[in-house]
């Protein structure tokens, strides 16, 4: 049995709902635990009674210390302030032996049984983002990335997660301050901070839209696998991360955020069934009369230009940020894969 966790809330109900889908498709045994960010969320996880899959409100998991530094953090800043509370709250609520931390925006494709057989005799597993060079944030973002972390409920794998639970209470925003940026950059050191930490070394784990101008996509007896440019050398494709999916409107929607190229293989190849897949669940949820956010979509635009000027304004905020550079490469990236239609990617 492979216990993985989660946290989401009812804006991101879809993709949590993909994921756990995945894992269904290509985990002979697991369980799920959601951290149900809202009640909408939770009582549509409680209701659906999915197998595998335990929704866990937060009334019952948030306790003093993380109510306390609640309302000084963001939405999102909270998010990552209760990602190692997560791992912890259910390795010690269900008496798990380990759990697996993973986003909710990822989508397994192969067993991760086989990136498990890395750790060995080792109490945890991190996983480097892996940067194509000219997306390298290595310096503010991190070596490592929270997307899939494996703590073992021993003493190493304990000392290292309540660590860092510690050092998230105290300190979680976004933007990089004295060396820490997020839950994120308190990994760097992991490895000679802490005994019987293992770094995934598996390609196939971990891909993402940073990473994925390295390798060449291909299908093998209809599973996808990845070849690496520079080695040669080929893995099968075990989980990709849709970091940065944006839905503008139901007809159209922002890959990656215009932060990084990708070629329109991955678009056609890895996003456009992702995102029908999302599409679909929306539709789903609808008929079944749930009245909130379903897609993660914002809400419509009277027109398209109106989309257009939402997508410059978040685009400034991350060129002020200092997330973008130059300027004109995001307008580039904005014109090779920000619009998505119906009658392109949806049918």
């Amino acid at each position: 049995m492979i216990n993985f966790c989660t946290l989401f809330d009812s804006n991101y109900l879809t993709r949590g709902l993909a994921l756990n889908n995945s894992l269904a498709n290509v985990c002979p045994s697991y369980h799920l635990y959601v951290i149900a960010f809202d009640d909408n969320c939770y009582h549509y996880l409680k209701q659906a009674n999915l197998p595998n899959l335990t929704p866990i409100s937060l009334k019952d998991f948030e306790d003093q210390q993380l109510l306390a530094v609640k309302p000084t953090r963001s939405i999102a800043e909270y998010c990552w302030t209760c990602t190692p509370s997560t791992i912890l709250y259910c390795i010690e609520t269900f008496k798990l032996p380990s759990c697996t931390y993973i986003d909710s925006d990822m989508i397994f494709y192969r067993d991760p049984a086989i990136l498990f057989d890395e750790v060995q005799n080792d109490s945890v597993l991190i996983t480097p983002h892996r940067y194509t060079s000219q997306y390298d944030q290595s310096a503010t973002h991190g070596i490592y990335c929270v997307e899939f972390m494996f703590f073992r409920n021993d003493e190493q794998g304990m000392i290292a997660l309540r660590w860092w639970r510690e050092r998230c209470i105290e300190w979680c925003y976004d933007h990089l301050e004295n060396g820490k940026f997020g839950d994120q950059k308190y990994l760097d050191d992991w490895t000679s901070r802490f005994q019987g930490v293992k770094v995934l070394q598996h390609e196939g784990g971990g891909l993402a839209p940073w990473n994925i101008q390295q390798y060449v996509l291909s299908t093998v007896d209809n599973r996808l696998q990845v070849r690496n440019l520079r080695s040669g050398k080929s893995f099968p494709i075990v989980f990709f991360h849709f970091h940065g999916l944006k839905f503008y409107t139901d007809e159209m929607v922002s890959c990656s955020g215009s932060l990084y190229e990708l070629k329109q293989q991955v678009k056609d190849i890895i996003y456009v069934p992702y995102i029908k897949e999302l599409l679909s669940l929306a539709e789903l949820l609808k008929s079944r009369g749930i009245g909130f956010n379903v897609s993660g979509a914002r809400q419509p635009s009277p027109s398209k230009n109106a989309t257009f000027f939402q997508y410059l304004k978040e685009l400034s905020i991350f060129i002020l940020k200092g997330r973008i550079s130059p300027f004109n490469l995001a307008i580039y990236n904005y014109k090779r894969h920000y619009h998505f239609y119906k009658n392109q990617a949806f049918h």
